[in-house]
């Protein structure tokens, strides 16, 4: 076996953005000396676009047409053709994290149907015979400006039986009254979203209250879009057949990767909504929507 290698960065958090240095060490391990080809680094970076499965029949040409879209791409000479001697060698490095031409660095997000991704691969090549040595890492981009601010905007709502949309028969439904308020439907990402709901009235039991934060990814090309929207995380708010009347607040942390800024491109889009859930004791669902806009800043 020759060897291990192992890459580090400088900054533990592994977060930089655009402009900035990814500076580290290239970590090299082996018992015995050993001859290399050279070894390069290479930072990528690109958005990947997939359709789901339910757009696949209608879009068998656009299909086919969702190639990734590259941000970044650099590639550099760590060390030239030689030896690594027996014990522990570090080679530092720098890349420049600079955009290929007309692109932009967007932030770090891991989606259903939309990835954006940093990837920093170093390879150590050896002879036709041996193992190349290879280790990948991913790190994490974030806006160090943004043009677009998070402002506060509340949102106050009341929800009742003729309010609701997508129902057949509204003579069916309880009767409730469920007001509340959003205290903002643009928010940073580094802050909760937070709020409150009241349910002044409802003649059924309640079984749970929910808020819901959900991804609308939107793909597409000349020949079309697909646009589909995905859960990323539920948190009950409420247990049981809650008390009238009481202030249920809500409180909740965007989790990082799953989030970014809200990204609207010609090929995707990347949009958030959030949903206020009550669960009725016979499993019926009141739901009711609110599209929010995400910020860095």
């Amino acid at each position: 076996m020759a060897g291990l290698l192992d890459l580090r960065l400088k900054k533990a958090n592994k977060i930089y953005s655009e402009g900035e240095v990814l500076a580290g060490v290239i970590v090299i391990q082996t018992k015995t000396e050993f001859q290399h080809q050279g070894i390069t680094l290479v930072a990528e970076g690109s958005v990947n676009l997939q359709l789901s499965s339910k757009s696949v029949g209608h879009f068998e040409a656009f299909y086919n047409s969702i190639k990734p879209i590259p941000l970044l791409s650099v590639t550099l000479n760590a060390a030239k053709p030689g030896k690594i001697p027996a014990g522990k060698t570090e080679i530092p490095f720098e890349v420049p994290l600079k955009a290929k031409l007309n692109k932009t660095l967007y932030e770090t997000y891991h989606g259903v149907f939309v990835n954006v991704q940093y990837t920093l691969k170093a390879q150590a090549k050896r002879s036709l015979l041996a193992k190349d040595l290879v280790k990948t890492i991913e790190f994490i981009i974030e806006y160090k400006d943004q043009k677009v601010k998070a402002e506060p905007k509340p949102v106050p709502f009341t929800v009742t039986p003729q309010s609701l949309q997508n129902v057949k028969d509204k003579t069916a439904l309880p009767n409730f009254i469920i007001k509340g308020r959003l205290d903002s439907a643009s928010c940073c990402i580094k802050n909760p979203l937070t709020g409150h709901v009241i349910i002044e009235s409802c003649n059924a039991p309640i079984k749970s209250v929910e808020i819901q934060l959900v991804r609308v990814e939107t793909c597409g090309c000349a020949e079309g879009y697909a646009r589909d929207a995905t859960e990323i995380q539920n948190i009950q708010i409420g247990e049981g057949n809650v008390c009238r009347g009481l202030t249920i607040p809500m409180y909740m942390v965007f989790p990082r990767l799953f989030t970014c800024p809200t990204l609207a491109t010609s090929n995707f889009k990347v949009e958030f909504e959030i949903n206020l859930v009550v669960v009725l004791l016979d499993d019926h669902l009141i739901t009711e929507n609110f599209p929010i806009i995400l910020t860095r800043f």
